[in-house]
């Protein structure tokens, strides 16, 4: 993909910020690159379950929409992608604070991507760690 195609596509994804179900948890995006995203979360009353901690399926989604939106600024003006499987971890309880969540792919192919998705807690702590699959659609 061309830099100004990369570039607009980019924009477009940071327009959107704030809208659907990421904006309606509040990611942030803080890094959009084809090899690298990474967003932000501040943790609210909402996002949590009955014992006061980060609800898993928070992590589920963040990590869902930082693969998708990775893959898809990798593959570019391509085609779509679509995630068709979900695999996330959770490995520390968080109460309060902010969520980081860094994207690297772990395999890009011709018909599908494998992104992981490492989310840490104010001091570093890795809190959940997920790997997503995403079918390429041409």
């Amino acid at each position: 993909m061309s830099d100004a195609v990369e570039n607009e596509f980019i924009q477009l994804i940071r327009g959107r910020s704030g809208t659907g179900f990421g904006g309606g948890i509040g990611i942030d995006y803080r890094e959009i690159t084809p090899d690298r995203v990474v967003v932000s979360v501040d943790i609210a009353p909402h996002l949590h379950q009955p014992y006061g901690i980060v609800h898993g399926g928070v992590y589920c989604a963040i990590a869902e929409e930082v693969a998708s939106v990775a893959g898809a600024v990798w593959l570019g003006g391509e085609g779509k992608v679509v995630g068709v499987n979900n695999s996330t971890d959770f490995l520390r309880a968080v109460t309060e604070g902010t969520l980081t969540a860094t994207g690297t792919p772990v395999h890009r192919g011709r018909s599908q991507q494998l992104w992981r998705v490492e989310i840490t807690d104010d001091e570093g702590r890795l809190a959940a760690v997920g790997q997503v699959r995403l079918a390429n659609l041409q």
